[in-house]
């Protein structure tokens, strides 16, 4: 079988691909790799236990926290919370390890189950690797020291976590939001009560949407994979601006009051240049990932900021950030991390920081992200393709070539190879949208010609 960890925990449906048995499983082998050492003080070592609303959430919390008591961990069960929140309490309360059961922005069916490090940080590989392979022992047959008596973990309600988290968030801003107008959209996820919750203890007058999470409808029309339901909400209003969640939250996208989408990259531009102003944008640079958008790139350059680029995947822009010092970092899609306030991309910490943002200059979100200029970006994926020769094959690497002459300095070619299904990704990005897509769709052909 393949690597069970996947690029940001173990998914797949529920009850299928990812059942109560893996689930408890993997907590037991989780207490044993994550909690080492915990018990030389004579503590008991303890986990936070927290997941998005979704209808199996409720059976696979169940399979996770029996997991972690059986092997003698403590557990904190915060219900329903985003994964921030269980990584920000995981730090805060001094905890072995956080679970947070959540598929993200992946529709119903879909469920993970995600570990978090002490201190509220992603695992390594190598953690994830030593997880794996004791859980692999364990589903073997391979027998281990199972506490008895008063050996076993206990568990709590924590419903202090909630009020907790939401306090924190709201100690970080800067100033104030009084005076604001902002449509949340929640989709129906782990940040429905939150994010309100937040954003109103800031000061601003909130109006919610997709903030009726019933098990069944997280992610389904709303949120930050479907803004129109947003555009419409904030138009309708008249508010100043949108803020649109995934379903754990982890995400931030927003819209302006026009109706216009402001993607992660524009999010990230604002804050830099906030941050910069405050003093708090270390070594004057900012992270991205090699899909950053080109106008991106060369608004930070204009500004005197710089820009690292890492692979696709929030986990690499932490690694980055974590290991050179920097301050912000984050992705297109709207996982934003301010390193200083959150361990992870935080969804909500991201709207209240750029709703602090247009609260203290006066000015539209529209104007504050005019700093930067998308370039016109399009995606192809070419399927069914041997992608592992996409960075050897000479008439790939000719026609690449020739569409970065075409280009110039006005927009570039992205060829990666998926993580995860047999594709190839062609991004093209071009001063006019019909260039781009005559060259990325000419990429495409001679992808699936050459690799097919």
């Amino acid at each position: 079988m393949g690597r069970l960890f996947g690029t940001d925990g173990v998914r797949g449906v529920a009850n299928a691909d990812l059942t109560a048995e893996l689930a408890l499983g993997l907590s037991v082998a989780a207490a044993h790799v994550l909690a080492e050492g915990s018990t030389l003080d004579g503590t008991r070592p303890t986990a936070v236990v927290g997941r998005d609303p979704r209808a199996s959430g409720e059976f696979l919390e169940a399979a996770v926290v029996a997991g972690l008591a059986s092997a003698g961990v403590d557990v904190l069960r915060v219900g329903v919370l985003p994964t921030p929140a269980v990584a920000y309490l995981t730090g805060a309360l001094g905890a072995d390890l956080g679970v947070m059961l959540s598929a993200s922005h992946n529709s119903m069916p879909d469920n993970g189950v995600k570990f978090i490090a002490r201190g509220g940080h992603k695992l390594s590989d190598e953690l994830e690797d030593r997880i794996e392979s004791i859980y692999q022992q364990h589903r073997a047959g391979e027998p281990w020291e199972r506490p008895t008596g008063a050996g076993v973990g206990r568990v709590t309600e924590y419903a202090e976590g909630f009020d907790r988290y939401v306090a924190h968030l709201v100690a970080v801003l800067p100033n104030r939001l009084d005076g604001l107008k902002v449509v949340l959209d929640e989709a129906h996820g782990a940040a429905s009560r939150v994010s309100p919750e937040a954003f109103a203890r800031a000061g601003a007058e909130v109006i919610t949407i997709g903030a009726d999470p019933n098990g069944l409808n997280i992610n389904d029309g709303c949120g930050s994979t479907h803004l129109e339901p947003l555009k419409a909400a904030v138009v309708e209003h008249g508010a100043h601006f949108g803020i649109a969640h995934d379903g754990d939250a982890d995400r931030c996208l927003a819209v302006d009051s026009t109706g216009e989408e402001v993607d992660g990259d524009q999010i990230l531009a604002v804050l830099a240049l906030a941050m910069r102003e405050a003093g708090q944008l270390r070594k004057d640079t900012v992270v991205g990932t090699v899909m950053s958008n080109l106008g991106f790139k060369i608004a930070m350059e204009r500004e005197g900021i710089q820009l690292v680029q890492t692979a696709v995947g929030d986990r690499y822009v932490l690694e980055s950030m974590k290991a050179e010092g920097y301050a912000l970092g984050g992705e297109q899609s709207g996982h934003v991390i301010v390193l200083d306030h959150a361990t992870t991309g935080d969804g909500t910490l991201t709207g209240l920081l750029l709703a602090a943002r247009v609260a203290a200059t006066g000015r539209t979100l529209a104007d504050l992200a005019g700093v930067m200029q998308r370039l016109p970006q399009l995606l192809i994926n070419v399927r069914d393709v041997d992608k592992s020769r996409v960075a050897t094959s000479p008439e790939v690497a000719a026609a690449v070539a020739e569409a970065e002459a075409e280009l110039g300095s006005t927009g570039r070619v992205l060829l990666r190879k998926s993580g995860t299904e047999p594709l190839v990704r062609v991004m093209v990005e071009a001063a006019d949208i019909e260039q781009a897509r005559a060259i990325a769709e000419r990429l495409a052909d001679v992808v699936k010609s050459a690799l097919g």
